[in-house]
């Protein structure tokens, strides 16, 4: 069986996992991606319909027929000056609505309220496999990106152990997905700060991570649960040794507590140690081969400038 036809299994049986688990998922959906401003805008529009109906029928009504347009160009340049972490927990200021419009419901704290249970329940979390994102060259794709109401949260590339590694995966970001390429167009889907928060180098076996791809000074840590005091994590008897990446950190519930706003006591803690509220997924929430205790032993999943330091 040739690499790529498993590699291709590979994707299938994540893009799967994920869709059990509430993930939006459907063959074609890459047709649908937002190159310029790196966007899944039905998702985005449909989000904003479903829960801000008052703001959506403003806003057609300030932009008419050019509403889609205005919404990926607004959102875009947020993106780029501010963030999709601070995007998302923040909103974006649109002409025709009176305060931030909200693109994101995180759970709250106490379930009192069923109005915001029922926008948390509404977010789209869509999976879309072999994404043709580059604005230097058509032709590139990227195995996943994982979407929240369309904006791309996390990018990951594929590797089967069969006949690669991790390795090929790490070095497929580093020399082949360049957010800056020399002479080129900057890539919205992969530059820092405006871009995917987290970049996934994923096998059967192995995951490792960066918040920040620069060509060949990218620098990767590994995300992986560690056997036994040992690099690398433990056969899993059910399935692929990788598979708490889909089956805990991606999980609904999981990945949009990872993007949402940290509690006010941790957020002082942070505060007082001089880290800063930024958008750097940390491995060492994940495992102690990145120097930290398993995420399920931590308050919450972490977010911070100390993931790359």
């Amino acid at each position: 069986m040739s690499n790529l036809h498993q590699e291709h299994h590979f994707e299938t049986a994540i893009c799967e996992a994920l869709a059990a688990q509430g993930w939006l998922y459907a063959e074609g959906d890459a047709t649908h991606y937002d190159r310029q401003n790196a966007l899944f805008l039905p998702d985005l529009l449909a989000w904003i319909e479903e829960t801000r109906a008052d703001s959506y029928q403003r806003l057609a009504k300030t932009h008419g027929p050019q509403l889609a347009v205005r919404l990926a160009e607004r959102v875009r340049k947020n993106l780029n000056e501010r963030g999709a972490l601070d995007v998302l927990r923040r909103g974006v200021e649109m002409l025709g609505l009176t305060k931030p419009l909200e693109l994101v419901q995180f759970k709250p704290a106490l379930a009192l309220n069923p109005a915001i249970q029922e926008r948390y329940a509404a977010n789209r979390l869509r999976v879309v496999r072999q994404v043709h994102h580059s604005l230097n060259d058509a032709k590139e794709a990227i195995d996943l990106v994982l979407f929240v109401n369309g904006i791309p949260t996390a990018t990951v590339e594929l590797k089967s152990d069969f006949t690669q590694s991790v390795q090929d995966a790490v070095d497929q970001y580093r020399f082949d997905r360049n957010p800056a390429p020399k002479g080129g167009l900057v890539e919205p889907l992969l530059s820092f700060q405006g871009g995917a928060l987290v970049h996934f180098a994923v096998s059967q076996t192995e995951v490792m991570m960066t918040t920040r791809l620069d060509g060949t000074a990218t620098r990767f840590l590994p995300f992986n649960q560690g056997n036994e005091g040992a690099a690398g994590n433990p056969p899993n008897p059910h399935g692929y040794a990788t598979s708490y990446l889909w089956e805990e950190v991606w999980a609904r519930d999981s990945w949009l507590d990872i993007l949402g706003p940290l509690p006010d006591w941790q957020a002082q803690r942070q505060e007082a140690a001089g880290q800063r509220d930024f958008p750097a997924l940390s491995p060492a929430g994940r495992h102690p081969q990145a120097g930290g205790r398993c995420l399920g032993q931590r308050p919450r999943p972490a977010l911070s400038d100390s993931a790359l330091g």
